[in-house]
């Protein structure tokens, strides 16, 4: 029995793996975007290629995992982009490890923390604005 592919709900899985809410793909997407509109996206069974690319880009995940998803694959996808290229190939294995997924989750703990500080300081800039409106 084949299984129908749904590209809304494969994004909404690496999304989720990768530790990204909807409002920072959002934002990642740019200002059409919106937490609502990231919500709808991920209710699609068939995803626009365009938009299938930018999300790809976002991520940086391939548009490929979107269109054929499977957990043991998603693993190794996300493995394998943080293990290319994460050191020199000097002809002998390295004595360490970082564990992909930790690296992973710190780079997004860092992109979450400036979102937040962003809107904090969008949230003070408009609270002093309405100071200055109110005088």
């Amino acid at each position: 029995m084949e299984q129908k592919i749904h590209q809304g709900r494969n994004v909404k899985r690496f999304r989720e793996m990768l530790g990204i809410k909807q409002e920072a793909l959002a934002f990642d997407l740019g200002e059409d975007w919106n937490q609502k509109k990231i919500s709808m996206l991920e209710q699609k069974d068939v995803i626009e290629d365009n938009i299938l690319r930018q999300i790809s880009n976002a991520l940086k995940i391939p548009v490929e995992a979107f269109e054929n998803f499977d957990e043991e694959q998603a693993v190794n996808i996300i493995s394998n982009t943080f293990d290319n290229g994460a050191f020199l190939n000097t002809g002998h294995s390295p004595t360490f490890n970082v564990n992909p997924i930790e690296k992973l989750i710190k780079i997004h703990e860092e992109k979450i923390a400036l979102y937040e500080r962003m809107l904090k300081e969008k949230d003070e800039m408009m609270a002093r604005l309405e100071k200055l409106i109110n005088k």
